[in-house]
């Protein structure tokens, strides 16, 4: 029986790989009742987005108020924002609630290069939005936005990346390596707010059907955090779950296709701390 909750905050992919459908597919299979506010309408499928439709903030903000006076969330997960209206009622409902657990992935271009995020919006997210998060999730070339930093082609520049990050919005910062090309293995580094650090190293998959691949994973982020589970040790369970939807070889669609998000989910029962390599090191 699930017993938690979790909430999503992001637009919705009429194709169902990403957006709200793949955050509340992630939801359920890392084991929380997921929620979900719509911010935008995305009439998208696996070879791109054609048209985006934005929700007015007072329906943003409905939404809102009727999650959180009703089954209130033990995490939130907050996805594509849009513009700065809406980042504003985000803020203003998160503070409102004393919302917990906060993984905001900072969803700024669709895998087919469309971009997500209206350009003024991205100061509102920085001054209202990140500083709320628990966690942020940024792939490289969001890191590279929000750092200021003009490359990151290494291990040693995601985590200079993370470090700016973290110290900037001041508080826990995943950056994924994925983007990175030429390894057989991918590296992600998460810094945290006690100046500590962790790598988590996988082997990549043979597969390009990664639609929705950064919703999924902060959703199962938000979920295992929901769950009680530490920043690390969420992280690396939603790693694990994530490789595994990927891994399962789903391929629809005549672009880059979605993930199988109902694959065997990561219980507690069978996890291990060894389950992917991951090591701790203190910055000096």
């Amino acid at each position: 029986m699930i017993k938690h909750t979790a909430l999503t905050i992001a637009g919705s992919d009429s194709s169902g790989g990403a957006g709200i459908q793949a955050d509340l597919k992630a939801m359920l299979a890392c084991g929380v009742f997921g929620m979900s506010a719509i911010t935008a309408i995305t009439a998208q499928n696996t070879t791109g987005v054609k048209s985006i439709m934005q929700v007015t903030p007072d329906i943003l903000s409905d939404q809102l108020d009727m999650v959180f006076t009703d089954i209130y969330p033990e995490a939130v997960k907050v996805g594509m924002t849009f513009n700065c209206e809406l980042i504003k009622v985000i803020s203003g409902k998160l503070s409102e609630y004393d919302a917990r657990n906060i993984v905001v992935d900072p969803v700024m271009v669709a895998t087919s290069g469309a971009r997500l995020i209206d350009e003024k919006a991205i100061d509102s997210l920085c001054k209202l939005l990140l500083p709320k998060a628990d966690l942020i999730t940024p792939n490289i070339p969001e890191a590279m936005i929000l750092s200021g930093l003009s490359s990151i082609s290494n291990e040693e520049d995601m985590l200079a990346a993370a470090r700016i990050m973290g110290e900037t919005f001041g508080c826990c910062v995943l950056v994924k390596g994925g983007h990175m090309s030429g390894d057989e293995s991918s590296a992600d580094v998460l810094y945290k707010t006690d100046n500590s650090y962790f790598w988590y190293t996988s082997p990549r998959i043979d597969n390009p059907n990664t639609h929705g691949t950064g919703c999924t994973l902060s959703s199962a982020i938000a979920s295992y955090l929901a769950k009680g589970d530490p920043m690390e040790i969420a992280i690396s369970k939603a790693k694990n779950y994530l490789s595994k939807a990927i891994a399962a070889g789903l391929n629809l669609g005549k672009g880059s296709g979605p993930l199988w998000h109902m694959t065997a989910n990561v219980s507690e029962r069978s996890y291990s701390e060894d389950s992917n390599s991951s090591h701790n090191i203190s910055i000096s």
